[in-house]
């Protein structure tokens, strides 16, 4: 049967996630095996902000994708709200890099396609996808077609897109990699606005240790392949936080998260 809709943030027992002596190994091309992901075990709390720091093939993305259900484990387990993770699962949402919009819908057909799969009227999903993208301050922008739009507002639109949904969690993978610095800056301040408002938990995959600084209420940093966590930092600054306008704290999490990152391998295991 259709799940109903429901357009009420998520309470604060909605969306945590544990991973329990996770790792997941490859085949390689050759034969034998390629371990992607070292035993692995995190908590993350309903409602929270979280980063994965670590340099380029750790792992970041591939736990990511185990989160939401596209990766398999080869051993431990994943669980949201203590129900194991077994496939993908529609109260997770993403959100990649590349903005995967449809180019032959408007910003709202892309945002009202998202809304196709719930028991609601075409009024209803309509009203709900203006919303959304007034939301992310694309209100006057929804007839737009993804190529007249800039890359921020594609963006933008691919949030709205997610959002509008509800989900428990939201999966995001470096989804400001290809923006320019200032793009960026408007995109955390927007990012967070919305998700101050719906409260879904969010895991952000990012190599940028000053944006994860900027966002996150916890980073985990990983280590080079086959990737571990090796520290979490905690991060109690109040927002908005800005890079240029950096506090002591702020600083002193920045050089010691680059301080493990420069650490040889060896170092880290």
């Amino acid at each position: 049967m259709m799940k109903s809709y429901t357009a009420t943030a998520h309470g604060p027992e909605a969306g945590r996630i544990d991973v329990e002596g996770y790792s997941i190994e490859f085949k390689a091309p050759k034969g034998g095996t390629i371990q992607a992901l070292a035993n692995t075990n995190l908590t993350i709390e309903a409602g929270s902000f979280v980063s994965l720091i670590g340099p380029s093939g750790c792992g970041k993305s591939t736990l990511l994708n185990a989160v939401g259900g596209f990766l398999q484990g080869t051993t431990g387990t994943i669980k949201l709200d203590g129900i194991e993770v077994d496939g993908i699962n529609p109260e997770v949402g993403v959100v990649f890099q590349q903005y995967a919009l449809f180019p032959w819908f408007s910003a709202l057909g892309n945002v009202e396609f998202s809304l196709k799969r719930f028991n609601l009227g075409k009024q209803e999903r309509r009203e709900r996808a203006m919303a959304a993208l007034k939301e992310v301050g694309l209100e006057g922008r929804e007839h737009n077609f993804p190529g007249q739009l800039s890359g921020g507002m594609r963006q933008r639109v691919a949030l709205a897109r997610t959002f509008v949904s509800e989900p428990k969690v939201l999966l995001m993978d470096e989804p400001f990699g290809a923006l320019d610095a200032q793009t960026r800056i408007v995109m955390h301040e927007i990012l967070l606005q919305v998700w101050e408002a719906h409260r879904a938990t969010v895991l952000f995959v990012t190599h940028d240790v000053d944006e994860a600084l900027i966002l996150s209420d916890r980073a985990h940093i990983m280590s080079s392949a086959p990737g571990r966590i090796i520290e979490t930092i905690e991060i109690t600054t109040e927002r908005p936080r800005r890079a240029e306008a950096a506090t002591e704290e702020f600083m002193n999490n920045r050089n010691h998260i680059i301080g493990l990152l420069r650490k040889p391998e060896l170092e880290t295991h």
